[in-house]
């Protein structure tokens, strides 16, 4: 199965080049990318880089030069504290964008019209790993802590900078896309842990981008044997 593994953050793509050690980086006009072996398979790895106009844009790129078969997005979101653990790995099934405000006109199409459901039916379960089935909510912003009583409403448990931007382009190519995403800190109403404390997600980052690797080629068998000829859904 032709598969491209998407990582957004700066401190997401550090990780994975530290875990991996490619030899042969190549550069795009999004960031670098490199193809890796994981448990006798092999991966494309690509930097889209961070926020919702780059990821939008490289996901295109993707499926215009590599035509894969699955596109996956590994990476980290802030989860809201007292509705996910520290660590959990959330299997995206839903995903809206917060950061659109409109003050012209009817506003209350519009987040709809940039939400995007993520078909995941062709996933077999039982998950080979523990996942939280979610929402993730994405803004070109670290998550305001005020905004996440409106964000809970919505449904959302966790939020991001570029999920929604990766899976709206990938639901108008019609193209198969999984998004798993560790919470690598917690945010409540009185502020986020790690608000000013940028060594804190480098870190959390470290460990969390390594343990989605190691679970990645787990992934892959589950959907092959499901699969059986693996063939390609666009």
């Amino acid at each position: 199965m032709k598969t491209v593994v998407i990582i957004s953050a700066i401190a997401e793509w550090a990780a994975v080049k530290e875990a991996l050690s490619p030899r042969d980086i190549q550069p795009t006009p999004y960031g670098e990318c490199f193809t890796a072996a994981l448990n006798g398979m092999s991966f494309i790895f690509f930097h889209a880089g961070w926020g919702k106009a780059t990821s939008a844009g490289a996901m295109q790129y993707v499926l215009d030069h590599y035509s894969p078969e699955l596109t996956v997005n590994l990476g980290t979101c802030g989860g809201f504290d007292g509705e996910v653990e520290l660590g959990a790995v959330l299997l995206v099934e839903r995903t809206f964008m917060y950061d659109i405000i409109e003050l012209m006109g009817d506003f209350s199409a519009i987040p709809e019209y940039y939400a995007s459901n993520l078909d995941l039916s062709w996933l077999p379960e039982p998950y080979p790993y523990p996942v939280r089935r979610g929402v993730l909510a994405s803004a070109d912003r670290d998550l305001p802590p005020a905004s996440i009583s409106q964000l809970r409403a919505q449904g959302a448990m966790a939020a991001d900078w570029e999920s929604a931007a990766l899976a709206w382009v990938a639901q108008k190519n019609g193209a198969r896309l999984l998004i798993l995403r560790a919470v690598s800190d917690l945010v409540s109403e009185q502020g986020g842990e790690a608000y000013d404390n940028i060594a804190l997600f480098k870190e959390r980052t470290k460990g969390i981008m390594c343990r989605l690797i190691e679970q990645l080629p787990g992934w892959i068998t589950e959907i092959k044997s499901k699969d059986g000829s693996s063939s390609k859904v666009r």
